[in-house]
């Protein structure tokens, strides 16, 4: 398999997590100007030009929540992404939409605006993304109470999803305080071999972050 990807991007990281979970052997495609014949071939693959790809034989896998649920289909592992129970699968899938939705995304938001001149910079649309990040750990710190990883006992895709979007989250908006468990929580995923891998495998990349990688993790 071929993966289309850059190690410090987010979403890259995610579908990384599985990938080393399940020691799934793949080749990485790095995505960025140094290699542009994997920019062209990314961009025939999928034209809207988001990472990551997931290259399998024949068939391109698009977006990371599919592509961990693809691998969890045709490459499963020991680690299982997502449980046999339906109900409790519903409850994995929605967490992985809260952390993409709901940090991964407003996350991304605040960094972007970094990027834009400073006459087009969106001083209201970073303070709602700072505000729903807040409300996010605020909703997450009662939900997190007696629990080992994001939906209960297990490590599933919810945890891939939570991994990134809490570890760039902090750096833009730190997690106060007195959300104890969500602080806990980034602390174990941190923990994981397999995000530790992503994490030092991306420590190369730090200066390339908009606002300035904090000098931590």
């Amino acid at each position: 398999m071929e993966l289309f990807a850059h190690p410090f991007s987010s979403y890259c990281q995610k579908v990384l997590v599985a990938l080393y979970e399940n020691a799934i052997p793949f080749k990485l495609r790095m995505l960025s100007p140094e290699h542009p014949q994997n920019l062209a071939e990314q961009a025939r693959l999928w034209p809207l030009k988001r990472m990551p790809v997931l290259v399998d034989g024949s068939r391109s896998v698009l977006e990371s929540s599919i592509i961990i649920e693809y691998l969890d289909l045709h490459h499963r592992g020991a680690v299982r992404w997502l449980p046999e129970s339906p109900d409790a699968a519903l409850d994995v899938r929605m967490l992985d939409r809260f952390f993409d939705q709901y940090v991964m995304t407003p996350m991304q938001r605040i960094v972007a605006d970094y990027l834009r001149p400073a006459e087009h910079r969106d001083a209201f649309g970073v303070a709602e993304a700072r505000k729903l990040l807040d409300a996010a750990y605020a909703w997450l710190e009662p939900t997190l109470a007696d629990r080992e990883w994001a939906a209960g006992g297990a490590f599933t895709l919810a945890d891939c999803a939570a991994a990134p979007s809490l570890f760039y989250a902090d750096w833009v908006q730190p997690i106060p305080d007195a959300y104890g468990n969500v602080r806990a929580y980034r602390r174990r995923l941190l923990s994981r071999p397999s995000f530790a891998r992503a994490v030092d495998e991306a420590r190369p990349y730090r200066p390339l972050f908009p606002p300035g990688a904090p000098d931590r993790d």
